[in-house]
């Protein structure tokens, strides 16, 4: 089993940044891919971003580009989100989400074997 614990989020101006992180423990995370998901109030959950195990392949929701970006410390087994130039419309839970199958799979298929509980992000304006 694997546990995922996000941390970071917060209270933030708009243009603002975040960094987040997804701590994973229980077992190693390198083999699995692993991504970013949010989800706002009465709104289904959306895809932000996904990297692949080795971290080589990063592949990011088309509204979120330029200012999202994903990375991974596999020596840390942590995952993290830097979010620039925060706008109201980005304020959601902020969960991360791991795959063994692939950054695809997190990406297309939104399947996941597992799910961290959620960060909340909230942008003033």
């Amino acid at each position: 089993q694997v546990q995922l614990v996000e941390s970071g989020g917060g209270l933030v101006q708009a243009g603002g940044s975040l960094r987040l992180s997804c701590a994973a423990s229980g077992r190693r995370v390198s083999s699995y891919a692993m991504g970013w998901f949010r989800q706002a109030p009465g709104k289904e959950r959306q895809f932000v971003a996904a990297i692949s195990s080795s971290g080589g392949i990063t592949y990011y929701a088309d509204s979120v580009k330029g200012r999202f970006t994903i990375s991974r410390d596999n020596a840390k087994n942590t995952v993290y989100l830097q979010i620039d130039s925060l706008k109201p419309e980005d304020s959601a839970v902020y969960s991360c989400a791991a795959a063994l199958a692939g950054w695809q799979s997190l990406a297309f298929r939104r399947e996941t074997d597992y799910w961290g509980q959620g960060t909340q992000v909230t942008v003033s304006s």
